[in-house]
């Protein structure tokens, strides 16, 4: 099963967050599938590469709960929503 996660990045004190698709069973740091986004937590900047979310979506990958907020907080759900009506 293929999960979207946030993985680790940046220096000490100075983390900044890659949204990965990266297999359940792997750990934190291990290797994605594909980068699909990153978010820095210090300056709130968020990237998505949206193609790449929905496919991986389509394909039944599952958000963890903070990519989930993530991705809502940029509005992600509202233009896939209105593409699905």
């Amino acid at each position: 099963m293929v999960k979207l996660r946030l993985k680790r990045c940046g220096r000490k004190q100075r983390a900044i967050y890659r949204i990965v698709a990266i297999d359940v069973r792997s750990r934190r740091e291990g290797r994605a599938l594909r980068k699909v986004g990153f978010y820095d937590p210090i300056k709130n900047q968020t990237c998505l590469n949206v193609p790449a979310i929905l496919y991986f979506l389509e394909k039944g990958a599952q958000p963890t709960r903070t990519v989930y907020d993530i991705l809502r907080k940029a509005e992600f759900f509202k233009d896939k929503q209105r593409t699905l009506s």
